[in-house]
């Protein structure tokens, strides 16, 4: 637990002090994954392992037919997700749902995606829904903030309709939904794309809810 919040760095407060105000209580990030078992979470575990402290997705012996998810049990709307991530394999593709649901009858999730891999990595995708990118940076900048089949660290903002990503502290989505139909609830989930042999590891994983 000692090592998971050193990698957050400290305690965010959810408001200023105001000298004739009391001071709000500190919002502190809290651990979605326990480094040792799925509690709390949900997926198929012939696809999802863990291993070394990290959930591990795919497989670098064989291929993955379709898209995997393991996703939270509970939702979420307002928060600060922060993670580390490495994809290992070539044409590796993950990423991490936020406000997404389970697509009846299929394995899909649908909803946002701070996505990684090829050519989306800090870009933020629609999945199973507009089925596009929706914001981030180019190809060319990816390179230069990326650690390509070493660890990477993803923090993800999402208030209101806005959400905003950074890897590695460089900012790369800013991004307002312009769909006020839009649900900005959701789970969160862990994705291995299909293809491969590749694997998708995350760890470190914790959140802090914005409002709470």
């Amino acid at each position: 637990m000692r090592t998971m919040l050193a990698t957050v760095g400290f305690l965010l407060l959810s408001g200023p002090a105001l000298a004739d105000q009391p001071a709000r209580a500190p919002a502190v990030f809290v651990p979605l994954f326990d480094g040792k078992t799925f509690t709390g979470w949900e997926g198929d575990q012939k696809v999802f392992r863990i291993e070394d402290g990290a959930v591990v997705g795919g497989s670098l012996k064989h291929p993955l037919p379709r898209n995997e998810f393991l996703a939270t049990t509970k939702e979420y709307g307002d928060f600060e997700l922060r993670l580390k991530f490495k994809l290992l394999g070539a044409e590796a593709n993950g990423g991490v749902q936020i406000r997404s649901q389970r697509v009846p009858h299929s394995r899909e999730m649908i909803g946002y995606q701070a996505d990684m891999g090829q050519h989306y990595w800090g870009t933020l995708y629609d999945e199973s829904r507009r089925c596009r990118t929706l914001a981030g940076p180019p190809p060319a900048e990816q390179k230069k903030f990326v650690h390509f089949e070493d660890w990477n660290d993803y923090r993800i903002l999402c208030q209101e309709r806005r959400v905003q990503l950074w890897v590695n502290g460089k900012p790369t989505v800013d991004y307002t939904e312009p769909d006020a139909s839009l649900s900005q609830r959701g789970f969160i989930g862990l994705q291995i794309h299909g293809g491969g042999p590749t694997e998708a590891w995350y760890k470190e994983i914790v959140i802090r809810e914005i409002g709470r």
